[in-house]
């Protein structure tokens, strides 16, 4: 089974995050769950973009290249996230000659056009969704497979940004099932 580096979203590292790792577990997956924020979680949105804010962007890849250090000696470490975890995810995989796939969750970031990578790449998101709009998902798709990366990309109509978050209004447990669903024979397969 697969070695899961999972990143929280820009809510923190709450009850959700644990529950989706220890849905991981169960499946026979070892997963380590970093604090990027160092013990602050948020309530809103705005109070998470606060905090990613306050934090900076270059801090909280380096707390992510910090968490995943330990992890990436033996080789084929997973990387995923929830939105905010899922770009910080996708910027340590693409960076990670030895990576062994690339779980996103709700999110995505951008790219670097020399970006070179044949990691297997699962993407499940909202469907419309505020924060990855249907053209930036195009561009980020043929982007990612120009890159060499073998993408799947699943929409859920009607959903809310974290529809997989049962503590938050954005949460639909019949998409989260499904996401869930396939999201773990994606794994079961690396």
């Amino acid at each position: 089974m697969a070695r899961i580096l999972l990143l929280h979203s820009m809510y923190g590292l709450r009850p959700a995050v644990h529950q989706a790792a220890d849905r991981l577990r169960a499946a026979g997956h070892e997963v380590h769950v970093p604090d990027l924020y160092d013990g602050r979680v948020a309530d809103t949105s705005e109070d998470g973009a606060a905090i990613k804010d306050d934090i900076g962007r270059d801090e909280l890849l380096r707390r992510g290249v910090a968490a995943a250090a330990p992890l990436v000696d033996a080789g084929g470490l997973v990387y995923a996230g929830f939105s905010l975890g899922a770009a910080v995810a996708q910027n340590l995989a693409l960076a990670d000659a030895k990576a062994g796939g690339l779980l996103l969750m709700h999110g995505t970031s951008d790219m670097a056009d020399d970006a070179s990578t044949e990691i297997p790449v699962q993407l499940h998101v909202a469907d419309p969704d505020t924060y990855e709009p249907a053209d930036w998902l195009n561009a980020w798709y043929l982007r990612m497979r120009k890159a060499g990366a073998d993408v799947e990309i699943f929409r859920y109509r009607g959903a809310g940004h974290l529809f997989t978050d049962p503590d938050l209004p954005d949460h639909d447990p019949e998409s989260a099932e499904r996401a869930w669903t396939i999201a773990l024979d994606f794994l079961a397969t690396l």
